[in-house]
């Protein structure tokens, strides 16, 4: 059992847990992430460890509450368990050792990538995180970024920051210097559209790839993805795969293969609740 030792929300539907998981938090390094499982019988959801800490044995989950599994975890209170987090899986992100890296952040993608542009700066890397949100209450993770080197951020609406997509502060940064690596997470279209701009500069541009899975272990075959025209499986050959190889239309279709089953879970957990509630009321 790991114990959830704090709890933050930070936008209106992404919350961050910090659990007890000793083994993972001296070894994990940055890209990798866990599967968890809140208890028997309930779903394996992939998260990134977006941060942890060795000493107090640790890690740090940031959670997107889109669906049942995982409004049930962010459901959880301090002092509650969560049963099963496998990990570390995956292969640790590819870093720079000199230059300037970009690291671009769409919604709950802000945390992910957070331990690459943590890892990048303890390695001396000059780095510029360029994060997004619809507003400033969907903006996570300013913070902690801004302690690791400069950060823009953008708000659709222009609420905070400046108006407009994190592309288009992304494009800015490509056209007015040396950029040496970009390293993008978040919606697919949002990669896509990075690694597009990348593409005419030669840029080395790296996505973390979150498509469906289940063991974390490539056997159960959800998460297979088409890189280079090759076939891969996310849970071991990555997360984080070259930007300028990846079938990004082949991913967001495989992405929503289970959409309407999604849908349907979470419709008949709201209506167990509704139904709860008035038996109380």
């Amino acid at each position: 059992m790991h114990t959830i030792v704090a709890k933050v929300q930070l936008s209106p539907n992404v919350t961050r847990l910090e659990v007890t998981a000793s083994r993972i938090a001296q070894i994990r390094q940055a890209g990798q992430f866990v599967i968890v499982r809140k208890g028997e019988g309930a779903e394996r959801i992939p998260l990134t460890i977006a941060d942890s800490n060795a000493d107090t044995g640790t890690i740090t989950l940031v959670i997107q509450a889109v669906g049942k599994s995982t409004r049930d975890l962010v459901a959880l209170e301090v002092g509650q368990a969560i049963k099963d987090i496998a990990g570390p899986l995956g292969h640790p992100t590819e870093l720079v050792e000199r230059g300037h890296a970009v690291c671009v952040g769409g919604g709950v993608g802000t945390a992910v990538v957070h331990p690459i542009a943590q890892a990048l700066s303890r390695a001396g890397v000059h780095v510029t995180s360029v994060i997004g949100g619809r507003s400033r209450d969907w903006v996570i993770y300013e913070e902690e970024l801004k302690r690791l080197g400069d950060v823009v951020v953008c708000t659709d609406d222009g609420s905070y920051g400046r108006k407009g997509f994190v592309t288009q502060a992304a494009a800015e940064l490509l056209a007015a210097g040396k950029v040496d690596v970009v390293y993008a997470v978040g919606p697919v279209p949002m990669m896509r559209a990075v690694a597009e701009l990348t593409r005419p500069y030669g840029v080395r541009t790296i996505v973390s790839l979150n498509p469906l899975m289940v063991d974390g272990t490539g056997m159960c075959g959800g998460c297979r993805v088409s890189v280079g025209g090759k076939a891969y499986f996310a849970c071991v050959d990555g997360p984080e795969f070259d930007g300028h190889q990846v079938d990004f239309a082949m991913l967001a279709d495989r992405s929503t293969t289970y959409r309407e089953f999604e849908q349907e879970a979470l419709q008949r957990s709201l209506d167990h609740t509704c139904h709860i509630g008035l038996d109380k009321a």
